[in-house]
């Protein structure tokens, strides 16, 4: 998020810290995922985060991390007819996600039949709607993102299908040696405490239990 006109959160302190401890100059932007994916991919010297590390992913990146973890869930409509006990039951139905998301490439690499579009958050339209029968999201313990798409019970949590870890993701072009310095001082960072006083933050941002 911006916060008088600087990119702040949870992940972005962190990164911010690990590069002034590494001292590598930087520049954060936030940019619709699917740009700023392509430019790690494509552009020099250039890293996105929170990236999924899934194994059709491993070979266009190197990897800084893992700076958080993460679990795939399909929500479904309240009162849905259809039980899920693995993610094969859950084939002959349309699945919402959105471009260039990584548990939507999950999906259709395995053959499941998506239905991907420009904004995420049109998908808890379309599945009141019945115009998908799930929609592919993902979820952190840090976060109190279900709050926000369960819309008070009218959409439910069905199946956990996936945990996958999250990463600083660079273009191969970075040097090993600044991706293994990276990745020294991020463990640092962890042994330190500093990840954890991060996060403590932006405990006021968590659901309340």
């Amino acid at each position: 998020m911006i916060v008088d006109g600087k990119p702040v959160g949870y992940q972005t302190d962190k990164m911010r810290l690990l590069l002034q401890r590494a001292g590598v100059p930087y520049r954060i932007e936030i940019l619709p995922w699917k740009r700023a994916y392509v430019m790690a991919v494509r552009d020099p010297l250039t890293c996105v985060y929170s990236t999924s590390r899934t194994p059709e992913r491993e070979a266009l990146f190197k990897w800084v991390g893992p700076i958080n973890r993460t679990e795939w869930l399909l929500l479904g409509r309240a009162g849905h007819k259809f039980q899920l006990r693995t993610l094969e039951d859950a084939r002959p139905l349309r699945i919402g996600s959105y471009t260039g998301d990584a548990r939507g490439e999950y999906l259709r690499d395995r053959g499941f039949n998506v239905d991907a579009t420009l904004n995420d958050m049109s998908n808890q339209q379309k599945l009141l709607l019945n115009r998908i029968d799930l929609w592919a999201i993902a979820t952190r313990a840090d976060s109190n993102i279900l709050e926000k798409l369960t819309l008070n019970g009218k959409i439910v949590p069905v199946l956990v299908f996936n945990k996958v870890e999250l990463y600083l993701a660079c273009n191969p072009s970075v040097p090993d040696a600044l991706v293994e310095r990276l990745n020294t001082v991020f463990e640092g960072m962890r042994a330190d405490g500093s990840l954890t006083r991060i996060d403590r933050q932006y405990d006021h941002l968590s659901p309340k239990k």
